[in-house]
This record gives C-alpha cells, sequence and structure tokens, in this order.
C-alpha cells in the first residue's frame, strides 16, 4: 500500500504491544541463563559456548522467516501468522527451561527456545515498516523500545519479588530454584498473551496488487529459490546497511559480554558469594536482576523523548551519544564499591539500550523496498548473531586465560566495544 494512513498513537501503542511479551520472556533468559547454567554445574569460562543456541537460531531462523512471511498473506495476515507459531513454542520453551535437569537439557532448550523468540521477533520489525508510513517509523520503532523497557522490567523484578515478599528459599539441593521456575512460567504467560493482543488489535495491508504478488510467490517456491534469493540479498546490501553492520557488529558484541556475565559479576564480585550454592549468590542474581529492570526503566522512560531528540539531533548523532554513554557506564563498573552505585550505570546502559533498539531500524527502514523488508530485516540480524557466534565460541579460553574467569572484567570489556561502535555510528550516511 502505498499511501499508508497515519495511525493515531493508540494504534501504534496496539501494534508495538505484542513486545511487552517478546521482552518479557528475552529478559528472563539474558538475566537468568547463565545463573541457571551454573545451578547446573557449568564454570564461567563454559558459560559463552552454552549460550550458542542463540546466535546460530537466529542467524539460520530469521532470514528464513523475513523471507517466507514476505510471502505470506492470509486470514491473519502477512506478519501476524509467524507472531502466533512463534509465540505458542516460546511460551512452551519458557515454562519448561527452568524443570532441565541437566546443563545439556538447558542447552538443548534454549535452541528451541530462541527458534521460537525469533520466529515471534523477527517479523516484528519489518511489520513497522508495513504497516506505519515513513514519517512515522522512528515513532513506531521508539513504541517498540518503550514496550520493551516495560517487559524487561517486569521479568526483571519478578525473581526479587519471588525472594523478598513470597519469602521463596534461594537455594535448592540440586537444579534450580523455585523462585525462577515460577518466573519463568509468567513469562511463558505474557508472551503468548501479549503477542496474541497485537494480532487481535492490529491490521495488516495486503498486497497493492495480488496478482502480481501471486506470481511472484508462485515464481520463487521452493527451499532452492529461497536459498538463492536470500544469497543475492546478502551480496548486494544498500551502503547504509554496510556502514550500519560495524556499528551493529561491535554494539552486540558489547550486550553480549554484558548479558553473558553481568548478573554472575555482580553475585561474585559485589556480594562475594563463594558458590552458586550460596544464599548471598541468589541475592545477587536477584539484586542484578532488578538492575536490568532499572536500565529497563530508563528505557521506556528515554523513549518517549527519543523521537523529538533525533530530530533534532540526527538519528546517527544521537545514536552515537547514546551508545558512548553506555560504554563509558560500563567501564565504570570498575568504581563500584556497593549495589547500590550499580543504578547509576544502569541509567547509561538504559539510554544506550533505547537507542539500539530503534535507532538502527529507523535509519534503514525507509530506504529498503517494501516487497523485501522481511528478508532484509532478517539478513541486518545477521550483524547481531554474528558477534554472538564469535563470543560464545572464542571469548571462552581469552576469559579463562587472559581475564582469569573475572566476570566484571568481561563487562567492563563490553563497554569498550560499545564505545568502538558509537565511533563507527558517525560515518553512517544517514540521509
Amino acid at each position: 500500500m502505498k499511501n499508508k494512513p497515519q495511525l493515531s498513537s493508540w494504534q501504534i501503542w496496539n501494534m508495538a504491544f505484542g513486545f511487552l511479551g517478546i521482552q518479557f520472556g528475552w529478559a528472563l533468559q539474558l538475566g537468568n541463563m547463565s545463573a541457571i547454567y551454573e545451578y547446573l554445574g557449568a564454570e564461567p569460562d563454559k558459560i559463552p559456548i552454552l549460550w550458542l543456541a542463540a546466535p546460530m537460531t537466529g542467524l539460520i531462523v530469521q532470514p528464513i522467516v523475513g523471507y517466507l512471511s514476505d510471502r505470506t498473506w492470509n486470514t491473519l495476515g502477512r506478519r501476524k501468522p509467524y507472531f502466533l507459531v512463534g509465540a505458542i513454542l516460546a511460551s512452551i520453551g519458557l515454562i519448561m527451561m527452568p524443570h532441565s535437569s541437566t546443563l545439556w537439557m538447558a542447552a538443548g532448550l534454549l535452541w528451541i527456545l530462541d527458534a521460537s523468540i525469533n520466529i515471534s521477533m523477527e517479523p516484528f520489525r519489518a511489520f513497522v515498516a508495513d504497516v506505519l508510513p515513513k514519517e512515522q517509523h522512528t515513532k513506531g520503532y521508539t513504541m517498540q523500545s518503550f514496550f520493551i523497557g516495560i517487559g524487561a522490567v517486569l521479568a526483571a523484578v519478578l525473581p526479587y519479588i519471588m525472594i523478598e515478599y513470597f519469602g521463596m528459599a534461594k537455594t535448592t539441593e540440586e537444579g534450580v530454584p523455585t523462585f525462577l521456575k515460577i518466573a519463568f512460567a509468567a513469562g511463558g504467560v505474557a508472551f503468548f498473551s501479549s503477542v496474541l493482543y497485537t494480532i487481535l488489535t492490529t491490521k495488516e495491508y495486503p498486497p497493492e496488487d495480488m496478482d502480481a504478488f501471486l506470481k511472484m510467490k508462485e515464481e520463487s517456491k521452493g527451499v532452492g529459490n529461497m536459498f538463492k534469493e536470500i544469497f543475492a540479498t546478502i551480496f548486494d546490501l544498500p551502503k547504509v546497511m554496510k556502514q550500519l553492520a560495524v556499528v551493529q557488529f561491535f554494539t552486540w558484541l558489547g550486550l553480549f559480554l554484558m548479558w553473558f556475565y553481568f548478573s554472575t559479576a555482580v553475585a561474585v564480585n559485589i556480594f562475594n558469594a563463594p558458590s552458586p550454592k550460596s544464599p548471598l549468590y541468589a541475592d545477587g542474581i536477584a539484586w542484578a536482576n532488578l538492575c536490568f529492570g532499572f536500565y529497563s526503566v530508563v528505557t521506556f522512560i528515554f523513549a518517549l523523548m527519543m523521537p523529538k531528540l533525533a530530530t533534532s539531533l540526527g538519528k546517527k548523532k544521537l545514536h552515537s551519544i547514546c551508545l558512548a554513554i553506555g560504554g563509558l557506564s560500563l567501564l565504570a563498573l570498575y568504581f563500584v564499591s556497593s549495589k547500590e552505585m550499580l543504578f547509576v550505570n544502569m541509567i547509561g546502559v538504559g539510554i544506550a539500550w533505547t537507542s539500539i533498539l530503534a535507532m538502527p531500524y529507523a535509519i534503514l527502514a525507509g530506504k529498503l523496498p517494501p516487497q523485501k523488508m522481511g528478508i532484509y530485516m532478517g539478513i541486518f540480524n545477521f550483524f547481531i548473531v554474528i558477534p554472538e557466534i564469535m563470543a560464545t565460541l572464542f571469548f571462552g579460553p581469552f576469559m579463562n586465560n587472559v581475564l582469569q574467569n573475572d566476570r566484571l572484567s568481561a563487562v567492563m570489556l563490553g563497554g569498550a566495544m560499545l564505545l568502538i561502535a558509537a565511533v563507527a555510528a558517525l560515518f553512517v550516511d544517514e540521509d
């Protein structure tokens, strides 16, 4: 549809609401997966390789889902069928995850869970470009950031509430504590219900020329044609996507180092927990989740300011500033001497996270052909998953031999990566 009508704030709210549940589930995983692995016996230098499921499923699933959703139209719409299937599978995966009895069972479930989250999440990026006119893209992506912030807050405070207000046990003789099992079950319910709300309240537009759409779909049938087009698209990326790829690479390398080790760094470096069996370890993990929740509060507050800031500063300059603030905040963890001081650092992380979720997509969306929006967004996410693959495969030996398994040093190294991304952002051709 060439002349898309502008949507009201309430309509944009509805179309972004599904991200609340997606981020609820995603944040539970990011905040607690390393702890689950350590509960099941993993050593710190083995943590990165156990996270391999996330980037590998993203690398495989996202371009395929993007390609298929570009060629889908049925009673549910174009992207919404994928929202629904992914939500059902991800909800089941979230409920099952903390019931893992062995390390490799948890790692296997993470493959299933991440594939399912990707099925729902990838089309949401194309959804904004499909439904909104170009002048509302920034508002649409920042509304997603708003709900990502809310979902992450809910996920982050839940383990703390389970321990502090419901008095649930911090430790268990074997396996994962009950407070995490209940938190993950709540995440499964939130994931499915919020995605279903977006499906029921938001209208998608059919292809402008249905005959041409059906012809294109017929001509591109088959697995061979699918991979042929995916690879052809990879080797013919727009210039701005290549420039953003550098920014995304260092951004997400930094983020993954933070997510790999922040929770356990708080438990070990700040709370001085001697082992995962110590009550101090559970206290540290719960506090780290609160820190994630706090930066997510910053995210949904700062998201309200982003459209005006992007207009006044320009998208790439704003993104560079936000990345620099986030990087410096992670490096400043070196000076933290109490658990309360962590919240100051999390303000900067929240500012960076808001921009990471919105600005690259807002810069990119208006420069992509609408009929291939899904596949381009899927390929763009390569530059998220490739740095994670590198971190999972190669950071373990570096962690063990260079950083001496110091979790806090790994998080600070992530801050340095964000600073490199901030410099790279200045070289993006925004217009």
